[in-house]
């Protein structure tokens, strides 16, 4: 198979694999709820008032708990899992189909250069 085959089916798979690992789960959750206005577009102007009264700008403000990141991350770990386990169910091919539809109006993925560094130390957020 040519370089151009191997990647359009890359994409295909990467894709099946957000919509299917990371896309209904709960990350849809942490994205539920209303978007503070912003005039400035970078919502420099946004502050958070929490329970002391103290004021946090939103730039500063954690999206997500301890606890639920981990619940996130168990979450899409054992559907990764699930799904290289199933790759050759009928089952999952048929749950790839129904959703097809939907990640071919997605952007085509590109080539992420973490995985371009050699002897890459984990950080804390690596992105």
């Amino acid at each position: 198979m040519d370089d151009k085959g191997e990647q359009r089916i890359a994409a295909k798979i990467a894709k099946t694999m957000a919509m299917l690992c990371v896309r209904n789960t709960r990350l849809e959750t942490l994205h539920e709820g209303r978007t503070p206005t912003t005039h400035t577009g970078d919502y420099s102007d946004v502050k958070v008032i929490d329970a002391d009264g103290n004021e946090i700008p939103w730039t500063e403000v954690s999206r997500c708990n301890q606890d639920e990141m981990k619940a996130l991350m168990k979450q899409v770990v054992n559907r990764i899992y699930t799904f290289h386990l199933k790759m050759e169910d009928p089952g999952l091919h048929e749950l790839a189909d129904r959703w097809s539809s939907d990640i071919a109006r997605w952007d085509e993925p590109e080539i992420d250069e973490f995985f371009n560094l050699r002897n890459r130390e984990p950080t804390k957020y690596m992105g």
